[in-house]
């Protein structure tokens, strides 16, 4: 089936070497290797002014105006080359790092791009998360793609107050529906993203939440990542802080988990609300979770009946042999460790660990950094005790 129509926009223009040379070296470096998937980010520069956003990490949160770091053939080469690209298996995220995927001078190159990977006929896993506007034709554009397993995550976050957010939420939430409404051959995940106590955790804004969630195939909520250079941004532009600390991981205080599991909760338990974002996404596609989390128990106490027998089935605790063979050629040092919750490792930066979790469909941890129980993947702000209670 050949993709519909997206108008004759001018491409964006491609930086001038010099510029690309300027920018912060994990900036220029259109991959990366996140949690959810390889990420490409060939487009840089976005208008939308969030103030959480993590552009302020890449010093690059004054460009305001999307512009290409090389040709869309270029970035979907330099993804299906990538050694640890794995057709068919590795996830994917598109253009989640420093623009919104479906601005109007945007999404004409993120189409061009699936339509790249989809014509090669990769069923991956690709994730699309986005906060502005969706159309009617840009869902018939992403019907359109006949292999790729496709997951538009729309974040949404009720957060009022400009200064943080500027862009309206009713706008996320429109996109949401027509998404909905329309989702043939993709899937639809409400983001409920950042919660932040005492900003978006009103009694309001869970039910909003809740109410939206009937409009999507799954919903993940999470917290706020709030790194010292987003920290510092709101403090020089006068913006209330929403933690006395600032933390490697995502802040999600157990007070505000809680409130949202009660609101949720039913009968038949809590629908299909997630904790985390492969979690959900699996979920959406009939799917056992890609990320392994079922070793991690206490995530699942929420998730529905159905999706446990799918992780059940899928989750096959590795070989130790085959384990330290791949690690020892990624560069791990130190002893290899398989427990009945993860792989741990000692000496692999994350993008190794997560070709390993992806690799075997288990958690992949490092052992100086661990996941506690209960807060896992989790900052130790708000939580009973910074190492979080102990495991059972």
């Amino acid at each position: 089936m050949s993709t519909p129509s997206i108008g004759n926009r001018r491409p964006l223009p491609i930086l001038p070497v010099e510029q690309i040379t300027s920018l912060k070296p994990e900036l220029a470096d259109v991959i990366e290797y996140r949690k959810s998937g390889l990420s490409l980010n060939w487009i840089i520069g976005c208008p939308l002014n969030c103030g959480y956003c993590v552009r302020h990490l890449f010093e690059n949160y004054g460009m305001k105006v999307p512009r290409r770091l090389m040709s869309d053939e270029d970035a979907v080469n330099r993804l299906v080359s990538h050694p640890y690209f794995r057709p068919h298996q590795t996830p994917i995220q598109l253009l989640n790092r420093a623009t919104d995927p479906m601005l109007l001078i945007v999404k004409p190159h993120l189409f061009n791009v699936l339509r790249q990977l989809d014509e090669r006929g990769l069923t991956n896993h690709v994730l699309v998360i986005t906060r502005w506007r969706v159309t009617p034709e840009d869902c018939a554009v992403l019907n359109s793609f006949t292999h790729l397993r496709l997951t538009v995550l729309v974040t949404h976050s009720n957060i009022q107050d400009p200064k943080i957010e500027p862009v309206a939420s009713t706008i996320a939430a429109k996109s949401l529906r027509t998404l909905y409404e329309r989702a043939e051959r993709y899937r639809t995940v409400l983001y409920w993203r950042p919660v932040v106590p005492g900003l978006n955790d009103s009694d309001a804004d869970i039910a909003r939440a809740r109410e939206l969630s009937e409009s999507a195939h799954a919903t993940v909520f999470t917290g706020l990542f709030f790194r010292k250079e987003i920290a510092a941004y709101y403090e020089a532009h006068d913006m209330p802080m929403p933690y006395e600390e600032t933390a490697r991981r995502k802040i999600m205080p157990e007070v505000a988990e809680q409130r949202i599991l009660a609101a949720f909760e039913r009968d038949s338990g809590w629908g299909a609300l997630f904790r985390k974002t492969s979690c959900g996404v699996a979920y959406a596609h009939g799917e056992a979770d890609y990320n392994g989390h079922f070793g991690i128990r206490e995530l699942c106490e929420i998730c529905p009946p159905e999706q446990l027998a799918r992780c059940e089935a899928a989750w096959v605790k590795p070989e130790l042999t085959a384990v330290t063979r791949q690690a020892r050629k990624l560069g791990a040092s130190g002893p290899i460790d398989i427990t009945d919750r993860a792989i741990v490792v000692e000496g692999l930066d994350e993008p190794p660990r997560y070709y390993l979790q992806h690799g075997f469909g288990y958690q992949c941890h490092d052992r100086a950094k661990p996941h506690h129980h209960r807060q896992h993947g989790r900052a130790g702000i708000g939580w009973a005790a910074k190492n979080g209670p102990t495991a059972p």
